[in-house]
């Protein structure tokens, strides 16, 4: 009972790991979706008098990607549909040229304001509306639930690596007899710690596994399938091989890991 209840501390202790790193991704992948549908509505207006071509209006940078003439029309019936025709075709060429520039990803505010100098820079433009205090609410609040993420998933790691260095040390002082017997006839340390790398790699496994079967329930969820329509994003939210293969590999390497630095730190004890 005491050895599965040891196994059973280190493996929560793994899952836990695992499971901040997959919720890290999680949310990554939300945001950057996010951002692109983010990217697809937002848009730069921009008032010129004199026309612009489309050609010209990418060279000013990298981030525009499309550019789309405004039609005055709708704008003046607006203001008043009951201007004499002729007053309307007057209006209408004394009227700017309004352009409508999609970018090709959401920019940062940084980005914004180089894109809004760079168009001002130009005489015949006189005005550029970039909805600044909209778009910099909405990045500063999208990297304020990046970083509380980043923060409690690292706390969480610090905090699952103590554990696991406190199991590891109470597997090698119930092997430590047997440990040292071994070692005073002369074998290796690998083959008289042997039993701390297996009881690691073991618990590495079967860590990665039920990591598995709990990320492979939740992206057949209805429930996280609704969350996620809710917010107007489709995801992968777990890659049955490549984020499967990134689990496992972070589970062995730590679990290895730190079976590797307690025999070292127990051989220079002795």
């Amino acid at each position: 009972m005491k050895s599965i209840r040891n196994h059973f501390s280190l493996v929560v202790a793994l899952v836990s790991i695992l499971f901040s790193i997959q919720v890290f991704t999680i949310i990554e992948r939300s945001i950057s979706a996010y951002k692109e549908n983010l990217a697809s509505s937002y848009s730069i207006i921009v008032v010129s008098q004199l026309s612009i071509d489309e050609k010209t209006m990418k060279s000013f940078s990298s981030l525009v990607d499309e550019v789309s003439e405004l039609n005055p029309d709708h704008v003046i019936q607006r203001l008043n549909t009951k201007i004499d025709p002729k007053n309307l075709e007057l209006l209408k060429l004394t009227l700017p040229n309004f352009y409508k520039l999609k970018l090709t990803h959401f920019p940062t505010p940084t980005e914004v304001e180089n894109l809004t100098n760079n168009l001002l820079n130009k005489k015949s433009i006189t005005k550029v509306e970039n909805f600044s205090h909209n778009h910099d609410s909405t990045f500063k609040l999208l990297l304020l639930f990046k970083d509380v993420i980043a923060v409690f998933s690292l706390s969480m790691f610090v905090v699952t690596i103590l554990l696991i260095i406190k199991e590891l040390k109470i597997w090698q002082f119930m092997h430590n007899e047997r440990m040292s017997i071994m070692g005073l006839f002369g074998a290796p340390i690998w083959l008289s710690s042997a039993v701390l790398f297996r009881l690691a790699i073991v618990d590495a496994i079967i860590a990665s596994i039920l990591s598995f079967i709990l990320f492979t329930y939740l992206s057949t969820s209805f429930w996280v399938e609704e969350q996620l329509s809710y917010i107007g994003i489709e995801i992968i939210f777990f890659d049955q091989v490549m984020d499967f293969a990134i689990l496992s590999g972070v589970a062995l390497f730590l679990s290895v890991l730190l079976a590797l630095l307690i025999v070292i730190g127990h051989k220079e004890e002795v």
